[in-house]
């Protein structure tokens, strides 16, 4: 349980990827702080991961709400005196073509993707620093790399989210604080799920190990991020897409 005692907040980290990654921090020994903008799915999660023995806070909050926000790392450090990690996975999509992209779902991608992890990140800081230590893992995506077509508010969300990382990586290295992104590529999650058998097809062709990635690739890969081994690693991209995209 090499990260025991640790206090970890995941935003979005009620179900599908983040509550994998929920899992695997908690699995680990990390005390949990799961952040949901719906509450009770919050605390069912919370309630399900707490049965191991480690304490799991759930806080309903909405990452675009930057006193919120605040608001919601002040409870965690009242309740766990410290934070020593902050996944930033809280994320949605509003898909569309360009040219029939509504421009409130513009804003309200770029504003949870984007402006949620800067509120998030922006909160947490104070107190890394003071510790002079710190894990952040941002959750972006192949799409951020490569583009995908009618996903033009998506993909610029997460592009601009490794941007910000490598921002962060230089500002606060110095303080002991690394940043790190995450770029899944197709998981297995409930969106994926609702396409066509032959879309899913389609997709799979063009992965190389032949298969849509699960949430527990993902928590895998931020579990090494968030860990000692990974001391010496910030401002880097780890993709876990399968071979789909290889840069």
């Amino acid at each position: 349980m090499t990260l025991k005692e640790r206090v970890a907040i995941v935003t979005g980290g009620a179900r599908g990827i983040g509550k994998a990654i929920s899992q695997s921090l908690i699995q680990d020994g990390a005390h949990l702080v799961i952040s949901d903008v719906n509450l009770g799915e919050a605390k069912q999660t919370a309630d399900e991961l707490a049965t191991s023995g480690r304490r799991c806070l759930a806080v309903g909050a909405d990452v675009t709400d930057g006193k919120g926000v605040a608001g919601m790392v002040d409870r965690a450090i009242r309740e766990f005196g410290r934070i020593d990690i902050l996944i930033n996975n809280a994320g949605i999509t509003r898909d569309g073509l360009l040219l029939r992209m509504k421009e409130e779902d513009w804003d309200l991608v770029l504003n949870v993707n984007l402006k949620g992890a800067f509120h998030c990140t922006k909160s947490v800081l104070p107190l890394m620093s003071k510790q002079r230590r710190g894990r952040i893992v941002n959750i972006a995506s192949i799409v951020g790399v490569m583009g995908n077509a009618g996903q033009a508010n998506y993909a610029a969300s997460k592009a601009a989210l490794i941007g910000f990382t490598k921002s962060v990586a230089r500002e606060y290295a110095g303080r002991g604080i690394t940043a790190n992104a995450v770029a899944p590529g197709f998981i297995d999650t409930a969106m994926t799920q609702n396409l066509s058998s032959e879309v899913r097809e389609g997709l799979m062709k063009q992965i190389p190990l032949g298969r849509l990635g699960t949430p527990q690739d993902i928590a895998h890969a931020v579990r090494f991020l968030v860990s000692e081994e990974a001391g010496y690693i910030t401002g880097h991209v780890l993709h876990v897409n399968g071979g789909m995209l290889m840069v």
